[in-house]
């Protein structure tokens, strides 16, 4: 045994030594530039892992729609295929073939019409596959406002949408030249405003954007609604305008929860829909999906071929090469579940939020400004009290320090002098969880009604937590 730690075996004796023992542990590496020689792998784990320390745990992220868990079998699948490289479909026909099935499985949870010839793909996420319907809307209403002879540089194309609308439209309208036409939110109004919607319609809209779960309080935009006006608009126009649905979270929702609701293909202007396949799909971050009912609202300009089995396959979406696993875990979700399975998950989720907002509301400090009624997602804002010295920043800050992530803000333009508290119940948030969560709720409150020191200013609006 004496040999073993002599100077002939120094690589037996690196691997023996206890990783908080070893050389690299006892002083610091450096962080911007790379170290100079190499270091153990599992010492190198271990300093990274040691690094996250000090991050919020993932399931208690109440801010959060993106998916914190999935099975071990899940997990196991995905590692396994990580290497995989979605865009190489001559290399990994299957991995395409198993796309190629999640679209088709999509398609018929969103009725596409069996008349009609729908195209998919998947994405990074939502932001990407709404880039894609938006760029979609574009090259389709150049060439159909060219066909009229209207002069496409005389004015900036528009979309429209409600003031509720996520960020990655307002990056859209950036990125593509495009002006974003945004009909007010009001508190009779808390979704897109079907009074006014059309009022902001002219012959350079490129289209109007639906929204299944308006990320600040979880509510559904009327789509059967819209499609009623815009049917009718287009009756006394030849500059026809159509819908593009962002069902980012609703999108995987909708059709287990709320099957009666008309918000897809069903609708005869609805020609493209967005989802996260990583929110209420109950996928990791990194996978998201967009069809369009028929391949003529495609533009052939977006359409690119890739080499498949000696032939060509199109794809059409703007990233390129990346880790096909997420593809892999929403197949392997859909194969787990089937539609009972994803039925009764989105149900035990639905009854979560609603326990939530009922025990919320019984605590007698707030007004409850969404019930989970169509997303899981519980809303309040404070009642008006003049002899409460806290606000609902405090009160993040008092479940932040028991792990709870609760985002406060106020709500989109022209109602942004409300300030709310959101929590986004996911599956992974079981009834037990929820219950501990009101527990350490009403201790917050109270430990907040007891102290003598208030940390935020009651008159300044803010935002606490990343609203996404």
């Amino acid at each position: 045994m004496a040999g073993l730690y002599g100077k002939k075996n120094k690589e037996e004796r690196d691997f023996l030594d206890p990783i908080f023992g070893s050389t690299t542990s006892d002083h610091q590496l450096p962080k911007y530039k790379l170290n100079d020689e190499p270091v153990e792998p599992r010492i190198a784990y271990r300093i990274v892992k040691d690094q996250l320390l000090d991050e919020g745990n993932a399931r208690e992220n109440l801010a959060t729609f993106c998916q914190t868990y999935m099975e071990p079998e899940a997990d196991k699948i995905m590692a396994e295929t990580m290497d995989k490289n979605a865009i190489d479909k001559s290399e990994y026909p299957r991995t395409a073939e198993l796309e190629n099935r999640c679209v088709n499985i999509i398609a018929d949870l969103w009725h596409a019409q069996p008349n009609e010839e729908y195209m998919g793909t998947s994405t990074v996420g939502s932001s990407e596959g709404c880039m894609l319907g938006g760029l979609a809307m574009k090259f389709a209403w150049r060439q159909r406002a060219e066909k009229l002879g209207l002069d496409i540089n005389a004015h900036k194309p528009n979309l429209v949408i409600s003031s509720g609308y996520q960020v990655c439209w307002e990056k859209f309208a950036t990125y593509f030249d495009i002006e974003l036409r945004t009909v007010p939110m009001d508190e009779q109004h808390q979704s897109l405003n079907m009074d006014k919607v059309m009022d902001y319609v002219d012959e350079y809209t490129i289209g109007i954007v639906g929204i299944m779960g308006i990320t600040y309080t979880g509510r559904y935009d009327d789509i059967a609604k819209l499609n009623d006006l815009v049917e009718e608009y287009n009756q006394t126009t030849p500059y026809k305008v159509y819908i593009h649905v962002d069902a980012a979270s609703g999108g995987f929702y909708a059709p287990f929860m709320d099957p009666q609701i008309k918000w897809d293909f069903r609708l005869k202007n609805v020609v493209s829909i967005n989802s996260s396949g990583h929110k209420y799909g109950l996928v990791y971050p990194g996978i998201g999906w967009i069809l369009w009912r028929d391949k003529k609202f495609l533009p052939k300009k977006l359409i690119f071929k890739v080499s498949y089995l000696g032939g060509e396959l199109p794809t059409m979406a703007i990233n390129f090469s990346r880790s096909a696993s997420q593809i892999i875990g929403q197949y392997y979700n859909f194969v787990r579940f089937g539609f009972k399975g994803y039925r009764e998950i989105q149900r035990r989720t639905h009854n979560v939020a609603r326990y939530l907002a009922t025990e919320i509301a019984k605590l007698g400090y707030f007004e409850i400004v969404n019930d989970g009624a169509h997303l899981p997602i519980v809303c309040y804002k404070l009642k008006k009290d003049d002899q409460r010295q806290w606000n609902l920043y405090d009160l993040a800050d008092r479940l932040r320090m028991k792990g709870w992530q609760v985002p406060a803000y106020p709500l989109p333009k022209d109602l942004d002098k409300i300030e709310v508290q959101r929590i986004v119940c996911r599956a992974d948030l079981g009834m037990n969880m929820a219950c501990d969560f009101i527990e350490d709720m009403k201790q917050s409150i109270n430990e907040l009604n007891k102290s003598h020191l208030v940390a935020h200013p009651t008159h300044i609006l803010k935002k606490y937590g990343f609203t996404h």
